[in-house]
Order: structure tokens, then C-alpha cells, then sequence
């Protein structure tokens, strides 16, 4: 049998597709590393690091000379400006695809993903750039990748030469106090935060993974998230320049943006749940309840209030009310002559530490029933509420027979007074509510009273106020600390 041409042709390539054949199969069945070991890394090409823009104000900016500026680097450079609404007056951002605008601020007539940031970004890094920057040099970008890829720190940063240039800062937030607190670097310039202008670079990843990546003010919900997740950031020695039309060069238009600043950062903060930031030097700014609002919780159900069960304490703009109408009420029934003591909790709280417990959410002060026709603030209540000079709200309290002292109309945070008798040598009242401490008590507890620290001042309370108060919780109640109604909530999780 001859073997025509056509008939050869066609053997050959069956051999040469089962030899394929069979090659790929072998290469699939190798490990992973001894295939990455034979072959040559393919060079990354294009760019890696998405340039985002958000902090800016769109009644003034340098955003076009800022987008014009990298461009001109690399006109292939991913740039996204994003914007809650759309800027007005608009932005002449250059009409290329590698130029986006994303606004993040939900519309009936966008889908839903047009409002998610993360949408605009595919490259591995992101470069939160500020308004008032530009780059004069290529290769920023890049140093910076290379910086953060040989850092064990989460973000790399590189100052803006403004007249606000970053530095390096410690951070620590306490989300169960409300609390940030600002202070001097032990490590720079390894930081936890920074302050000033910068620009910052991170994995994309990290940036949208966390709860609120692009809210503003831009630094402060940004390092607020990251130093609660420990992470770090290393300032470089590299230096991005100040825009040569500067934003805000008038004072009209600085006043603006400060005053607009303010009210982004106190809404910030207190949608993330801080209502104290204390400064290094001591300076404290508070973004809570306040005389004129109304205090940070609601009703209180099971003597367990709200915050417990989200992990938190008293928030301290509340705890701030409390020693203030605590100092108040009992300047004016040492005034008056009225007997009273630490009761409850508050005795409680004084006995451990010198203040309010941190959970705490009111004050308790036994006094004398009959003395409190000495108290004119105390009289008046008996026939209603009564608000005195300072804006203290004196009323019986509609859950018994004893008297509230409120921080203000607005705000209910307050000191409850509960009038006991003597009774054959006990202390009793005609009031009882269901809380284990509220018993009768002998009244040589009282004869006499001491002085007690208690919320930033001297109070008086119980002698032998340890067997006062395991007489009233139990054995160990001072060393062995419990919220408040541990069958619903308790500190140690059991």
C-alpha cells in the first residue's frame, strides 16, 4: 500500500496533537512552584496605582491641574475624582476613558454599583491625592509602591510642600470609651495617623474593605479606621509639589471650606461613634450630647442601657453631664442643710475609683425625708417640675416617691434623691423598686457620714461604706465588678 502525500500530512499532525496533547497534560499535573520555577516572570506593564481625588471643594480647587499634572507623567494614568454630588460649578476634567467621575451619593436614575467607589478602581494600589497637590517628576508613584512592598506598614505617605505639610502622629481609639486620642509619634516616621497635607497610598483592597473608605474629611475617617485595625503608616522622605494656582487663595473662600470642614468632621465623628478627641497638650474637643440636646440614649429598659450591647460604655460627654448636675445638686443641698449620702451605684462607683462607674447612666443620692423642706429647689418640686437659674430641672419622679434632678429640659441625664426615715434605728422608705440594693439599712451607717472623692469633688456617703455595700449587692461587690443586671447583660460575657 502506497502512502500518498495527503496520508502523510495527516499522520503528522495527529502525532503533533497527541504530542501537545500530551504536554499539557504532564505541565497540569506539575506543583504550582516548580511551574512558576521554569518560567520567566512576565514584566507588569501598564499602570498599577489608580490616582483617586475626594478631598476638594467644589466652589474652589486646583482638581484640573492636579489630573493634568499626572497625565502628563503618564496619559495612560487611571485617575477617578469622586464627589458625593455632581460638582458644581462642573469640572473641566479632560474627556478621556482613563478619566472618570464617581459620584457617591445613590440616584434614582444610576444603578447601584455607580455609587460604589470600588467600582472605579482596578489596579492593586490607590493614591488618595489632595486638592492643592501636583506631580512635577515621574516615578512618584512607583517609588511609592516599591516603598509600601518593602514595609511591614499598611499605607506609605508622602508630603504636599503647602504651608501644612503632614506629620507624624499616635492614635488611639477606644470605641468603648467614644474616645481618640492624638499624641506625638513615639516611632517617626512610622505613624498611626498623620496631620497635614500628604498624599497617601495603599492596596485598593485594604483601602475598600474598610467601613466608610471615602468619607470626609478624607484623614481623619481614614486614620481613625486604620489605627483602630493597628495598622500604620511609614512617611517617606519624598515630596509632591503645592499646585501653582493654590485652592482656597482668598480668605472668603479658606473660611468657607474651614467652616464646611467642621461640620463634615463633627458629622463624621459622631457617625462613627467618637465623642471625645483629646489633642496632645491636653486640648479636648467634644462631639456629644450637650445641654441644649438631648443625651446620647434613649429610654433604659432593664437597667441595661442601650450601649451595653454594643460594647461600649458611657459615652463621655454623658459622664461629663453627670459630675456637672452630681457637683450642682449637692452644692445646693449642702446649702440648704439637707442630709445626704452616696446610695447605690454612685457609692459604688466612689468606693472603687473616686468617680462615676463607667457604665453607669445616673447618680443616686440618699437623703434625709425630713429635710427636705429645707431645699426651696426640693419644695417646688413637690408641686411640679421646676427649672432653677442654671437650667436644672428639679421634679418628683414619676416612677415613685422621690425626686429627679435633670441635667437640662433637653437632656435627661440626672441625680435621683431618695428620701429615707428613721424607724426604730433603720433607715426605711415608702418607695421600693425592684433593684437588689434598694433595702433598709441601720442608721449607724449614717452617724456619722464621711467624706468621700466622688466625680471630681468631695461627697459625703455611709461610714463603713464596704459593709454598707455588701450589705446592699453582696460579698465582694467592690473588688468583682458586674453591669447592671447581669441576667440580661453581663461584663464578663458569661
Amino acid at each position: 500500500m502506497r502512502l500518498t502525500r495527503c496520508w502523510a500530512a495527516l499522520a503528522a499532525a495527529i502525532i503533533l496533537n497527541l504530542l501537545v496533547f500530551f504536554y499539557v497534560s504532564w505541565l497540569q499535573h506539575q506543583p504550582r512552584n516548580s511551574r512558576a520555577r521554569g518560567l520567566r516572570r512576565t514584566p507588569v506593564t501598564g499602570p498599577r496605582v489608580t490616582v483617586l481625588i475626594r478631598e476638594f471643594e467644589a466652589f474652589d480647587n486646583a482638581v484640573p491641574e492636579l489630573v493634568d499634572s499626572f497625565l502628563q507623567q503618564d496619559p495612560a494614568q487611571p485617575v477617578v475624582v469622586a464627589a458625593d454630588t455632581l460638582p458644581y460649578p462642573p469640572l473641566a476634567l479632560p474627556r478621556i476613558p482613563n478619566v472618570r467621575l464617581a459620584l457617591l451619593q445613590p440616584a434614582l436614575d444610576r444603578p447601584a454599583a455607580a455609587s460604589r467607589p470600588e467600582t472605579y478602581v482596578a489596579t492593586e494600589f490607590v493614591a488618595l491625592v489632595p486638592d492643592g497637590a501636583r506631580v512635577e517628576s515621574p516615578g512618584h508613584l512607583e517609588r511609592m509602591v516599591e516603598a509600601l512592598r518593602g514595609s511591614s506598614a499598611r499605607l506609605v505617605a508622602a508630603p504636599v510642600a503647602t504651608a501644612n505639610p503632614a506629620r507624624c502622629l499616635a492614635l488611639n481609639v477606644s470605641l468603648r470609651e467614644w474616645t481618640a486620642r492624638y499624641g506625638p509619634a513615639p516611632s517617626a516616621p512610622r505613624c498611626d495617623a498623620l496631620d497635614g497635607d500628604a498624599v497617601l497610598l495603599l492596596r485598593s483592597r485594604d483601602l475598600f474593605n474598610l467601613s466608610v473608605p471615602l468619607a470626609r474629611p478624607l484623614a481623619t475617617g481614614l486614620f481613625l479606621q486604620t489605627a483602630l485595625r493597628g495598622w500604620t503608616v511609614q512617611l517617606l522622605d519624598l515630596t509632591f509639589a503645592a499646585a501653582r494656582q493654590p485652592p482656597l487663595a482668598t480668605a472668603h473662600a479658606r473660611w468657607k471650606a474651614e467652616r464646611e470642614g467642621r461640620s463634615r468632621r463633627a458629622a463624621l465623628l459622631r457617625t462613627l461613634g467618637i465623642r471625645l478627641v483629646s489633642w496632645e497638650g491636653g486640648r479636648l474637643e467634644w462631639f456629644g450630647c450637650s445641654k441644649e440636646s438631648a443625651r446620647c440614649f434613649g429610654t433604659v429598659a432593664g437597667d441595661t442601657p442601650s450601649y451595653l450591647y454594643e460594647g461600649r460604655w458611657t459615652p463621655p460627654c454623658c459622664l461629663r453631664a453627670l459630675r456637672e448636675t452630681a457637683r450642682y445638686v449637692v452644692g445646693v443641698l449642702e446649702a440648704a442643710g439637707v442630709r445626704y449620702w452616696l446610695e447605690g451605684g454612685s457609692l459604688l462607683g466612689a468606693a472603687r475609683h473616686g468617680d462615676i462607674i463607667p457604665w453607669d447612666y445616673d447618680v443616686d443620692l440618699g437623703i434625709y425625708l425630713e429635710d427636705v423642706g429645707n431645699c426651696e429647689q426640693l419644695r417646688g418640686a413637690e408641686a411640679g417640675s421646676v427649672v432653677d437659674e442654671r437650667g436644672f430641672v428639679w421634679e418628683k419622679a414619676v416612677e415613685g416617691d422621690f425626686f429627679r434632678v435633670q441635667y437640662s429640659e433637653s437632656n435627661h441625664l440626672h441625680v435621683d434623691l431618695w428620701p429615707f426615715y428613721p424607724r426604730n434605728g433603720v433607715m426605711t422608705k415608702d418607695t421600693w423598686l425592684d433593684h437588689r440594693q434598694d433595702v433598709e439599712f441601720p442608721e449607724h451607717f449614717l452617724q456619722p457620714l464621711i467624706s468621700l472623692p466622688f466625680a471630681g469633688f468631695m461627697a459625703q456617703a455611709p461610714n463603713n461604706y464596704r459593709r454598707f455595700l455588701e450589705l446592699k449587692f453582696g460579698p465582694g461587690v467592690i473588688e468583682n465588678p458586674e453591669y447592671p443586671n447581669p441576667a440580661l447583660l453581663s461584663l464578663t460575657g458569661g
